[in-house]
């Protein structure tokens, strides 16, 4: 059972490398999967690493929460600006919102949440510092995938902005007032699974390498997500904003993915160097 996560995880980044080689309703589909699938992922992981109550209320945050705001901002222009969905590319609609679009806040929220976990839980820092730090990383973090997913959809039409905002250099199809919407829904979903996480529990991986932790299939994600998403749209993808959007998404996501692969590579480094010194020995030993 405790596989499941990585095969679909692998089938998610399968499918995504698939992606820029299709094109049409085969690209449609395969948007969907890709969707789909980390979303399972993220979904089977909280429910083996963090158990079921924990995974249910990881759902209802992020696909509740991001529905309702998708339901608003395509009604009213709040938060995110005056757009509109793509009819029927997608898969079926309520009230004209892709039912799949939920479930990417749940996809992008997962992975980003348990880099940011790895990250802060390695700081010597009070718990009510942690808990601020890990809500506004997270926010960040999910702007800066944004920052590569908009301009990525965008470009393929499956939505659109109406309003003339003030866009950034190089993309200016989506309004800045998109990312400051993202922050503070972002923030809000942070907030809430930051107490819950508090009041429910959530086990502490007692690794400190990387590579072994219990969270190592979506923090994979989330590098997959921060360096593949910057090469894809670097290379791989044709559009001219996608090429400002991989150094966008590359810096911005990067406040989240550079600390990451720095303390996960101290750790790594220091972590025989410690065991040495506790067992007395010149040298380490396996397990």
């Amino acid at each position: 059972m405790r596989v499941a996560p990585v095969v679909v995880a692998v089938a998610a980044v399968g499918c995504q490398i698939v992606y820029p080689l299709v094109s049409g309703s085969t690209r449609d589909a395969v948007t969907v999967a890709v969707v789909a699938l980390l979303a399972l992922a993220s979904i089977l992981h909280a429910v083996l690493h963090r158990g079921a109550v924990w995974a249910t209320v990881l759902v209802l945050v992020t696909a509740g929460t991001g529905f309702a705001s998708e339901l608003v901002g395509t009604a009213t222009g709040i938060p995110f600006g005056e757009y509109f969905y793509a009819q029927n590319r997608l898969g079926p609609s309520l009230f004209e919102v892709p039912v799949v679009v939920p479930l990417a806040w749940t996809a992008g929220f997962y992975p980003i949440w348990c880099a940011v976990t790895y990250v802060v839980r390695r700081l010597d820092t009070t718990q009510v510092r942690a808990a601020g730090l890990r809500i506004a990383a997270v926010a960040v973090g999910m702007v800066g995938w944004d920052l590569y997913l908009d301009p990525q959809m965008v470009t393929d039409g499956q939505w659109t902005w109406t309003a003339g905002a003030v866009g950034l250099p190089g993309a200016p199809s989506i309004p800045l007032t998109n990312y400051l919407g993202w922050l503070v829904v972002a923030m809000l979903m942070g907030a809430v699974m930051e107490s819950l996480d508090r009041a429910i529990g959530s086990p502490r991986p007692s690794d400190t390498r990387l590579h072994t932790s219990d969270d190592a299939v979506p923090i994979g994600l989330f590098l997959w997500t921060w360096l593949g998403s910057a090469l894809a749209h670097a290379v791989f993808l044709d559009g001219p904003e996608l090429r400002f959007s991989a150094v966008y998404g590359f810096l911005v996501m990067g406040a989240v993915g550079i600390p990451l692969v720095w303390i996960g590579g101290r750790g790594r480094v220091r972590h025989p160097r410690s065991r040495a010194a506790v067992s007395g020995l010149g040298t380490d030993t396996p397990r």
